[in-house]
């Protein structure tokens, strides 16, 4: 569904490509440090044993089967014509460039792929990671997917992130200038934060430069440190109305120039446990443009830009406290 009031991925690829355009989620077999033991063992407190991905590599699908078997799919479902490989699984700048440069190839082999996207932590990327991922600019469109979540790091403690969010300004000021489009996660509904908080983290990501964002809805899923937490009361997490009010609300504090490329979260309905509403893609993303028309707001209509030294600080929005 193409969402008029928001700058929305669909309508950017089909203007750069002239075609309908998908992801393919990839499951690349990379690990992540937050559960390998480097920095935790436990991953973020919302993060399951796929790491946000499909499993395919723990059944031995490599990626060539993956990519293959995924167009099938979605040219049949969509009519997509070109595809993007996204490596979606865990931490996909986590290992050695050698072994980066082979599986990033080996999906960029296949002709109908014409973009990549690599969804990453911001403390694990380097200079050497991001040359080798700038050479793919040349024949290809790049986007490094960072998670951050939020902006606060009480908050990104709290989940167990492993990072902070000067860690995420770092990797994206050393990304810019290579030709590599910058993408950035965020969850709503995330425990201990507040409507203010996650305003804050729109207006901080505003002006930040950064090419796009995925607005993803906190959900528990089974075995997970959050499901635990669900289970004792110590996470309610949104109602759909809620969520759809602050998305709302963050959208119209982005800059106009950011790339909407999600706008809730797509979770495994087998894993799941709360929220049931989540299951609902197709109506939550309705109710949000539903909301737009009817108070006749767009994403950047509060934009306002910050003093760069507050955003790269963090001091703005007393991100230690």
């Amino acid at each position: 569904m193409t969402l008029r009031r928001c700058n929305d991925f669909g309508s950017y690829l089909r203007k750069r490509f002239g075609c309908r355009v998908q992801k393919i989620t990839i499951d690349a077999g990379f690990s992540c440090p937050n559960r390998d033991g480097t920095l935790s063992s436990g991953g973020c407190i919302y993060c399951d044993g796929k790491g946000s991905g499909t499993g395919a590599s723990s059944r031995a699908e490599s990626i060539r089967m993956q990519i293959q078997q995924a167009k099938a799919r979605l040219a049949a479902r969509y009519k997509a014509e070109k595809f993007i490989a996204y490596f979606q699984a865990f931490t996909n700048t986590y290992a050695p460039c050698d072994i980066l440069r082979k599986r990033y190839d080996e999906a960029l082999a296949d002709s109908e792929i014409v973009g990549l996207a690599i969804g990453t932590r911001p403390d694990c990327i380097d200079e050497a990671r991001l040359n080798l991922v700038e050479e793919y600019t040349a024949t290809h469109m790049v986007w490094i997917e960072y998670g951050l979540q939020s902006i606060h790091n009480r908050t990104l403690e709290r989940i167990n992130r492993g990072h902070t969010f000067e860690d995420f300004v770092r990797a994206v000021r050393m990304t810019q200038g290579r030709n590599i489009l910058i993408c950035a996660h965020v969850i709503l509904g995330l425990p201990g934060e507040s409507r203010e908080d996650v305003l804050d983290t729109a207006t901080a990501l505003a002006d930040l430069g950064i090419d796009g964002i995925k607005i993803h809805s906190l959900y528990v899923l089974k075995e997970t440190p959050l499901a635990r937490l669900f289970q004792a009361g110590g996470c309610t997490g949104l109602d759909q109305e809620t969520y759809v009010e602050w998305v709302v609300a963050f959208l119209e504090r982005l800059s106009p120039n950011i790339i909407v490329q999600r706008l809730t979260g797509d979770p495994d309905p087998s894993a799941l446990l709360a929220p049931g509403w989540s299951l609902n893609k197709q109506q939550t993303l309705s109710l949000i443009k539903k909301t737009l028309e009817v108070r006749e707001t767009w994403q950047g209509k509060l934009f306002e830009r910050l003093p760069l030294d507050k955003v790269t600080s963090g001091s703005y929005f007393d991100c230690n406290s």
